[in-house]
C-alpha cells in the first residue's frame, strides 16, 4: 500500500471530533453515536453527549439496539486505545456503515465539546479490553 492508498483509507474509516460536530450540526440524524469503553462505571462517568452507552464487551447481546440506516461512529478511551476499531471491525463485518472518531473520549473532552454525565448501572466489566 502507498502513502496515498494509506491516507484514503485512514480518512475513509475515521472522523475527527471536528468534523463529526460540524457534519452533525448539518444533518443531526445521519449518526449514532456509541460510546464503546469497556471498565467500571466509576472510571466512564462522562460520556459524549447524546452518546450511546453500548461496551465492547456487551456489544454482541446488544447489536439490535445499532440501527442499520445511519453512519454508526464508535469511540473509545484515546489515541492509544484499539478498542473503538475492534468495534469498527465487527460492525463492518456486519454491513454496518462505521468510522472512528479519532482521539476518543480524550480528544472529545480536549476540544470543550458536550459531555454528560454516564448515567449506565454499574457493570461487572472492570478492564478496559484494549
Amino acid at each position: 500500500m502507498n502513502a496515498l492508498d494509506y491516507f484514503n483509507a485512514r480518512l475513509e474509516g475515521t472522523i475527527s471530533p471536528m468534523d463529526y460536530q460540524r457534519s452533525k450540526e448539518m444533518d443531526p440524524e445521519k449518526y449514532f453515536l456509541v460510546d464503546v469503553r469497556n471498565g467500571p462505571n466509576h472510571v466512564k462517568n462522562v460520556i459524549i453527549k447524546d452518546a450511546y452507552v453500548i461496551p465492547e464487551q456487551e456489544l454482541k447481546n446488544r447489536l439490535s439496539e445499532i440501527p442499520k440506516d445511519k453512519e454508526i461512529i464508535v469511540y473509545c478511551w484515546d489515541v492509544w486505545c484499539n478498542t473503538a476499531a475492534k468495534v469498527a471491525k465487527f460492525l463492518l463485518e456486519r454491513d454496518y456503515k462505521v468510522k472512528e472518531l479519532t482521539g476518543g473520549i480524550s480528544a472529545w473532552k480536549e476540544m470543550n465539546f458536550p459531555v454528560s454525565e454516564s448515567i449506565q448501572k454499574d457493570s461487572p466489566i472492570d478492564h478496559c479490553g484494549c
